[in-house]
């Protein structure tokens, strides 16, 4: 398949959710372009337009809706992709780049970039007040492409290594315990005072932020629409606000 100059694709991060949220780049962007691409919530946050046209889809299409977007792109289509917060955070960054890798050799010479945006992570860090004020790590509990026994051992390392961390995707319908085992780590990994934060809904209405330690937490504290975040043992309160100071003893 040849490849028409024109086209293009950006894959955009829309942000938490909150409208404000999104940079100034990915607003021009999707002014410029002919399609967007996307999972249906996301899509939904695109003003529809003349010379628009939405193309959304399910969840776990990811590979089929990047190769879409590729295809149209060879075509001469100016494609958006677009993930909530960051793309490149556990979105569709990521997937476009397989489809690309597995994909015509011809989009190899397709005008590619990725457009960052916030994270629902650092949206809810910056509620809380700095809890990844020092080294952190994100992680995705989610083992829908991944073991769970991955999930532990990383959970576990990253704890006993002092991170702070932000989790994703922490507990659904069809995994309601598996968060539960991960507070089961964590107690033991970085101790039961150390602080966790619960942020729901991040920026949207009816955003809730609690925070308790370790030994207070209960897994239904979480759901899929709550980013968790834990801090390590020099992370503390200061009034309302949670941080983690930017100095570290040696372990």
């Amino acid at each position: 398949m040849s490849v028409t100059n024109t086209g293009w694709v950006k894959i955009a991060g829309l942000g938490p959710g909150n409208e404000t949220m999104v940079t100034a780049q990915v607003q021009d962007v999707v002014a410029e372009a002919t399609d967007v691409v996307g999972y249906i919530p996301y899509v939904k946050r695109i003003p529809e337009r003349p010379g628009l046209t939405l193309h959304a889809t399910d969840n776990r299409v990811e590979i089929e809706r990047a190769t879409h977007a590729l295809e149209m792109a060879a075509a001469g289509k100016r494609v958006v992709v677009v993930s909530s917060g960051d793309p490149g955070v556990f979105a569709m960054a990521s997937a476009v780049f397989e489809a690309l890798e597995a994909g015509d050799p011809a989009w190899l010479d397709l005008d590619i970039q990725v457009l960052p945006g916030i994270t629902a992570m650092l949206a809810a860090s910056a509620r809380i007040g700095a809890p990844m004020g020092h080294d952190f790590a994100a992680i995705n509990l989610s083992d829908n492409l991944k073991p769970w026994s991955l999930i532990e051992k990383r959970l576990r390392l990253a704890g006993e290594a002092g991170f702070a961390m932000g989790f994703y995707n922490p507990r659904s319908k069809s995994r309601p315990h598996q968060f539960g085992r991960a507070l089961e780590i964590l107690r033991e990994a970085c101790g039961g005072e150390t602080l966790i934060s619960f942020a729901r809904d991040v920026s949207k209405p009816g955003e809730t932020i609690t925070t308790v330690t370790l030994n207070e937490a209960t897994e239904e504290m979480a759901d899929m629409r709550t980013v968790v975040i834990v801090g390590n043992a020099d992370t503390r309160r200061v009034g309302r606000h949670v941080y983690t100071p930017r100095f570290a003893k040696e372990g």
